[in-house]
């Protein structure tokens, strides 16, 4: 006893504070194991009862998807009374829904240790099985790029029997997108975060759904949402600072055709469109304005072919076919003008501007269809009297029937016409005539 007060006395403060501190911590801790364990084990002290009321709390908490306060209440039931088998069969069945397939299966097989045989369990065991199983083939087929059948594993078994699954319904998410399903995306995502609204997978996937709904400012805000939870997340910030440079580059795209920098634009929609070529929403608008510049420069061919990309993705947008008519008459396709202006003006034909340029359209379709002098002759259509004499002698020598004994036939018909040219176009008269004509 002496020695222990001598030992006491030559402990300075800080260490007896130390010893304070760490009676109090251990008190601490077994203060909380009493209230929150003996409430369970007066629950299950062996009174039917109470036992009953016990697992009726745990099923109310399922019901309303408190898995995580299930658990807790199980793990502590466990802790209390380990022999409760009961307790590892509810687990087990928790852990199975969340696909927590290895620590299911753990509690199943500890339950029938307690009580081999049971029949019930030994079914929910024989599910987890196939629910392991078939997500582990869900994911395969996923990643070989298999989403119809990937999608039937998901919905006909492992939602079956692990409803609770998040890893399942996010992987569901991804074959929705993957089938261009995106209002059924948003869907989806909405249920998982209103179970848990900072579930970043979610967030991410629904931005994306809206992202390719064209919904940008709505995709931007999942995005911020989850970047702000975890600024270092990969996939959200490579989503959201794609989203920017899109929207970016389309601004600039359209600010510089507003003011009249044409091929500078032109760049820009190429740009905008090579970012995401699977952005068809928005994409189509990207492929119409590049359309609409290149009908502006003259480029008729390249026109053709940018409007033709955007009646691809939307065969009703009246404003591709307009355009792409339009740019047709640049390349003088005049039949292929007036068919797609005509179904511009059938789609809407209240729009007295596309009717304008559907009987501009008809006006040159209808000149092309006569003879075409100059180009028999071979000469511009502003060549002179002289030019064309020229070039009326030498083809009426290349084309003598009397030099084309081969081809006799060819060769007067073709001699026919080329004096049929040079009547027209030698008489000053019937030249202007024809310059008249084209004028109208």
């Amino acid at each position: 006893m002496m020695n222990l007060l001598r030992f006491a006395s030559s402990m300075d403060l800080t260490a007896w504070r130390g010893l304070v501190f760490t009676f109090f911590i251990l008190h601490f801790v077994f203060a909380c194991q009493l209230l929150l364990l003996q409430p369970l084990v007066s629950a299950l002290d062996g009174k039917p009862g109470d036992v009953a009321d016990f697992f009726e709390r745990v099923s109310q908490s399922i019901k309303v998807k408190r898995y995580s306060e299930a658990l807790d209440d199980l793990n502590a039931a466990i802790e209390a009374d380990p022999t409760l088998s009961e307790a590892y069969w509810h687990r087990a069945s928790i852990l199975r829904q969340l696909c927590r397939y290895e620590d299911s299966e753990k509690n199943y097989k500890k339950f029938l240790e307690m009580k081999p045989g049971n029949s019930a369990v030994e079914k929910e065991l024989s599910q987890l099985l196939q629910a392991q199983s078939a997500l582990d083939s869900a994911i395969n087929l996923f990643d070989s790029g298999d989403f119809k059948k990937s999608l039937e594993y998901i919905d006909r078994v492992v939602l079956v029997f692990s409803p609770a699954c998040s890893k399942a319904k996010l992987l569901r998410v991804r074959l929705l997108l993957a089938a261009k399903d995106y209002s059924s995306a948003i869907s989806e995502t909405g249920f998982i975060l209103k179970e848990d609204e900072n579930n970043l997978q979610a967030l991410l996937l629904r931005g994306r759904a809206y992202y390719y709904l064209a919904d940008h400012d709505v995709a931007l805000r999942h995005y911020q949402k989850g970047l702000r939870l975890d600024p270092e997340h990969s996939e959200l910030k490579k989503a959201y600072f794609g989203l920017k440079n899109l929207l970016k580059k389309t601004k600039s795209a359209e600010d510089n055709e507003n003011k009249g920098k044409l091929r500078l634009a032109v760049e820009d929609f190429k740009g905008a469109l090579a970012l995401d070529p699977n952005h068809l929403a928005h994409n189509v608008h990207l492929h119409l304005g590049l359309c609409k510049v290149l009908v502006k420069l003259g480029r008729g061919k390249d026109a053709v072919s940018s409007c033709t990309e955007a009646l691809n993705i939307d065969e009703e947008l009246v404003e591709a076919l307009v355009q792409r008519g339009e740019a047709k008459l640049l390349t003088e396709d005049w039949e292929g003008a007036v068919e797609d202006l005509k179904s511009a003006a059938e789609k809407s034909p209240q729009d007295t501007n596309i009717r304008e340029i559907l009987m501009k359209a008809e006006r040159s379709l209808k000149l092309s269809k006569r003879k075409d002098w100059y180009k028999i002759l071979g000469v511009s259509k502003t060549a002179s009297i002289t030019e064309i004499k020229r070039a009326y002698k030498k083809l009426a020598l290349q084309w003598h029937p009397d030099k084309n004994v081969d081809n006799r036939e060819e060769a007067e018909a073709k001699f026919r016409e080329i004096a049929a040219a040079y009547e027209v176009l030698g008489d000053e008269e019937k030249r202007v005539k024809i310059r008249q004509r084209r004028r109208h």
